[in-house]
C-alpha cells in the first residue's frame, strides 16, 4: 500500500516506524497511508527552513512574485488532478473541490502582488533635518497547522502569503487528506521555490507540540474547532510566537418578513448543505423572523429532499460524504439529542444509504424546526448537513440571538429593507457579514476571520491582516549631520 511521507527540501522523505490509514469516505475503504513523523523528522525539517528562510529573505519581492506567478500557472494547469486528490480523500463533489481550489488561487494571485504590498511609509521632515520610514520585514519560519475539511484553500491562505513576505513555511495538514498539500508544495518547487522554503511535515498531535514549542518557529496559522484553537493560542503565546488560530463557528441566516423568499431558500440550501456541512461558513441556524417561519421550512424541505448525495464520480451529487465513521457517528448523536431535546425533526438523514457505497459516510440533509437557544444543537458546531430553524417575533429578538452566541464567525440577513440591513451590518457582533449572501466569504484581497470564540489572536487571514501577521514592522528615524568636509564642492544652497 502506497505511504505519503513528508515533503522536506524537495525530496519524500521520513523515518518514523509510525503511520495511519487514509480512507476513502466514500467507500469506507483505506486508499493509502501517511507517516506521523517523528522528533528526528521535526529536527531535519526544521534545519531545513532555517537555512532556506536565511537566503530566499535576500531575494527581492519581484523576483519572489515572479515565481509565486508561475506557481499560480502550474496550479491551474493542474487544477482538475488537484480536484481528484481532494475528491478521493475527503469526499466533496468534484464542482466543490475545484472551488475550493480556485478560492485558494486568489490568495495565490494576490500574494503576486507583494512588491506593492511591502511599501512601507515615509515621512520627510519629521523633525529638523530628520526623516522616518517604516519597512517591514520577514518573521524567520512560519507553520501552519490545517483542517481535513479544505486540503487546498486552507493551507493556500497561509502559506503563499508567508512566503511573499521572505519566509519559509512548514505546513502540517491534516493526516486525513494530506495527498493535496504534498503536490501543491511539488508544484511551487517546480516553479522555481528553493527547495526546503515549503516543506510538509505530516503527523498527529506530536508533531504540533513540537511546532507550538519550538524556539526556531515564529508564527502559527491555525484553522479547526474552537477547543484545539484555544490550545494552539494558548500554547503559541506562552512561548512567545505570533499566532492567528480561527476556531468554530454556529452561523446564523436571518430571514426578515419582506425577504425574497425563494433567494432566501436558494441561499439556504446551498450553505447549510454544501460541503456535506463541513465548513467553517456553512449555515447552521435558520432564524425565521414572524410570520414567514413556515413558509420558509416549507422551502427548504421541499428543496433540501431534492439534493442528490452521491460520491463525487456522479456528476449529479449535490453532496457527498462526511469525512469519517467517527465523525458520521458524531453528527448522529447530535441529531438524537436534538429529538430528545424537543426540536421537530422535520427530514432525518440518519438512515441514508446508498446501494454500491454501504460502508460510505453518507448522511442526508437534516432539517429540525422549532429549536431552542437552550438546545445542545444549537449551542454546539455540528459541523454536517444538519439546519436548525429558530423561530423569533421580530428583527429584535433575531439579532439578540446572533449576538449572544458564543461564536461570532459569519452571520447574514435576508431583507428588502435598508434600514434594517444597516443596522444589523453597524451592530451585528460578527466577523464576516452578509446581506442576501447566504456565505460571506471575503475576496483574497480583504481578510477572513471572526469574532468572539471564532478567532484567537489579532490578526485574520490573508489581505492586509495577512502581510501584517507574516511581517515585523522596523521603523527607522534618521538624521545626517553637517558634512565634515569643508572644500567648496560641499557648500550646501540656502535654499
Amino acid at each position: 500500500m502506497k505511504k505519503l511521507l513528508n515533503y522536506i527540501n524537495g525530496e519524500h522523505i521520513g523515518s518514523s516506524s509510525r503511520s495511519i490509514e487514509i480512507v476513502n469516505p466514500a467507500k469506507g475503504e483505506t486508499i493509502s497511508q501517511v507517516i506521523l513523523s517523528n522528533k528526528n523528522d521535526f529536527d531535519h525539517c526544521i534545519k531545513s527552513s532555517l537555512k532556506a528562510q536565511n537566503e530566499w529573505a535576500k531575494q527581492t519581492p519581484l523576483k519572489r512574485s515572479r515565481i509565486i506567478a508561475r506557481f499560480k500557472e502550474l496550479i491551474e494547469k493542474n487544477i482538475n488532478s488537484l480536484a481528484e486528490l481532494v475528491c478521493n480523500e475527503h469526499g466533496k463533489t468534484f464542482d466543490d473541490a475545484k472551488g475550493s481550489i480556485t478560492r485558494g488561487l486568489e490568495v495565490v494571485e494576490f500574494a503576486t502582488g507583494i512588491p506593492h504590498l511591502l511599501k512601507g511609509e515615509f515621512s520627510q521632515n519629521v523633525g529638523t533635518n530628520i526623516d522616518s520610514w517604516s519597512v517591514r520585514q520577514p518573521l524567520g519560519v512560519s507553520a501552519g497547522i490545517t483542517p481535513f475539511n479544505f486540503p487546498a484553500m486552507v493551507p493556500m491562505w497561509m502559506f503563499p502569503i508567508s512566503i511573499a513576505c521572505g519566509n519559509s513555511f512548514i505546513l502540517k495538514p491534516s493526516e486525513k487528506n494530506p495527498s493535496c498539500s504534498i503536490k501543491l508544495a511539488e508544484l511551487f518547487v517546480e516553479a522555481g521555490l528553493p527547495k526546503g522554503v515549503l516543506n510538509v511535515l505530516n503527523g498527529d498531535k506530536e508533531i504540533v507540540d513540537l511546532l507550538l514549542e519550538s524556539k526556531d518557529i515564529a508564527s502559527i496559522s491555525f484553522v479547526g474547532s474552537t477547543p484545539v484553537a484555544k490550545y494552539i493560542y494558548e500554547t503559541s503565546a506562552k512561548n512567545h510566537k505570533r499566532v492567528q488560530s480561527l476556531g468554530g463557528a454556529k452561523n446564523h441566516l436571518i430571514v426578515m418578513p419582506d425577504a425574497n423568499i425563494q433567494q432566501a431558500t436558494d441561499g439556504i440550501i446551498g450553505a447549510a448543505y454544501g460541503s456535506a456541512g463541513e465548513r467553517c461558513m456553512a449555515v447552521s441556524v435558520a432564524v425565521a423572523v414572524g410570520n414567514i417561519a413556515d413558509k420558509i421550512v416549507e422551502n427548504i424541505k421541499i428543496n433540501a429532499e431534492k439534493l442528490v448525495v452521491a460520491p463525487w464520480t456522479d456528476k449529479n451529487s449535490d453532496m457527498g460524504p462526511v469525512i469519517s465513521k467517527e465523525h458520521k457517528g458524531k453528527i448522529i448523536e447530535y441529531i438524537n439529542y436534538g429529538e430528545s431535546e424537543g426540536a421537530s425533526l422535520v427530514l432525518d438523514g440518519r438512515d441514508f444509504k446508498i446501494q454500491g457505497y454501504e460502508n460510505g459516510f453518507f448522511l442526508g440533509p437534516t432539517l429540525f424546526d422549532n429549536v431552542k437557544k437552550n438546545m445542545k444543537i444549537y449551542k454546539e458546531e455540528i459541523f454536517g448537513p444538519v439546519l436548525c430553524v429558530v423561530r423569533v417575533s421580530n428583527y429584535e429578538e433575531a439579532i439578540e440571538l446572533v449576538n449572544s452566541h458564543q461564536f461570532g464567525n459569519g452571520a447574514s440577513i435576508y431583507t428588502s429593507d435598508g434600514e434594517v440591513s444597516r443596522h444589523f451590518t453597524t451592530n451585528c457582533k460578527i466577523g464576516m457579514v452578509g446581506v442576501n449572501v447566504p456565505i460571506p466569504v471575503p475576496m483574497a484581497f480583504h481578510s477572513f476571520g471572526g469574532w468572539k470564540e471564532s478567532l484567537f489572536g489579532s490578526n485574520s487571514m490573508h489581505g492586509v491582516e495577512g502581510i501584517n501577521f507574516y511581517t515585523k514592522l522596523k521603523t527607522v528615524t534618521s538624521r545626517w549631520p553637517d558634512s565634515i568636509n569643508s572644500g567648496p564642492e560641499f557648500v550646501m544652497p540656502t535654499n
